[in-house]
């Protein structure tokens, strides 16, 4: 096990050789004449992979670790500035570094990357809410929940219940929603806390960022996605297909390595995008929205 001062010397601040990418990713920040493209860049269930993931995983061996991510994202940055990057929850628990650091490596990681947001998932209350309190003060970035009521409790002056970032003249909105903990999280690191229906929290949320003249709304969820409709919870199909406003969920919990971005019928007609990108840092997703006079006029994405 590597010191703390070791860690951030070496695998953050010396990061990987350069990584290209797909060619029908590669665009220009201004776009055409009279366009803006504003790049998400979004993970999920990185699970403590600070380093690559181990050589004996066949499929996986090599790949993932947060200095490969930080010269990716850097690397689409200097392409186009206009660029947002977020996670779906899930940053912790999987590997020694979090059961012997309790978060602070994983967060200062993300930090250090340049992470404009987050949101929770089940994981992060795995040593309960005092525990994750104390973890997120080393996160210099967002941390949104918009259906978890964090009120009375540590993380109340650190949880928001949606952001807005402007981005080359875009207003982007950004709400997080968490699942149920049920089954999912022990009650006592979970005190205090109260769940909301997050198709309700959505709606409620959603009328804000538009109130706050949003351009694009974008929802961290950490519910799952599966094209097969649940009883007894909501997955990000679902969401999607009940709310009205989404443009774009970034998505987690599930672990799902999706090929490209599927698109779901909102109750008004329009499109909402979901995207998720397995697990353990191994994917990047990217989406790139395209806007025309302010509008947003089309969008395309894929895993890096």
């Amino acid at each position: 096990m590597i010191s703390r001062r070791t860690f951030l010397g070496n695998s953050i601040l010396f990061s990987a050789a350069a990584l290209a990418l797909p060619r029908e990713l590669a665009i220009r920040a201004e776009g055409a004449a009279g366009e803006t493209v504003i790049t998400i860049l979004h993970t999920n269930d990185t699970h403590s992979q600070i380093d690559p993931v181990g050589p004996n995983d066949k499929q996986y061996g090599g790949k993932g670790g947060v200095a490969r991510r930080a010269t990716l994202v850097k690397n689409i940055r200097k392409e186009n500035p206009n660029t947002l990057l977020i996670d779906a929850g899930d940053v912790l628990q999987g590997t020694p570094y979090f059961n012997f650091y309790k978060g602070e490596i994983e967060y200062k990681a993300m930090s250090a990357i340049g992470y404009d947001a987050g949101t929770l998932g089940n994981h992060e209350f795995d040593n309960g809410v005092d525990a994750l309190a104390a973890a997120l003060k080393f996160a210099n970035f967002d941390i949104v929940s918009s259906n978890y009521d964090v009120r009375g409790t540590a993380l109340e002056k650190i949880v928001k219940p949606y952001a807005i970032k402007t981005v080359a003249g875009i207003r982007v909105g950004l709400l997080g929603l968490g699942i149920s903990p049920a089954a999912l999280i022990t009650p006592e690191n979970f005190t205090g806390i109260t769940f909301i229906d997050p198709i309700v929290a959505a709606r409620d949320t959603i009328k804000i960022l538009k109130d706050q003249r949003c351009d694009l709304i974008v929802c961290m969820s950490h519910l799952g996605y599966s094209e097969t409709p649940r009883r007894n919870s909501v997955n990000d199909a679902q969401l999607a297909a009940q709310v009205d406003g989404i443009d774009f969920i970034a998505s987690g919990h599930t672990h799902t390595f999706m090929k490209e971005p599927v698109k779901v019928k909102q109750p008004c007609g329009a499109e909402t995008l979901i995207f998720q990108v397995g697990k353990s840092g191994i994917n990047v997703g990217r989406v790139d929205f395209t806007f025309r006079a302010g509008k947003l006029a089309s969008a395309v994405g894929g895993p890096l």
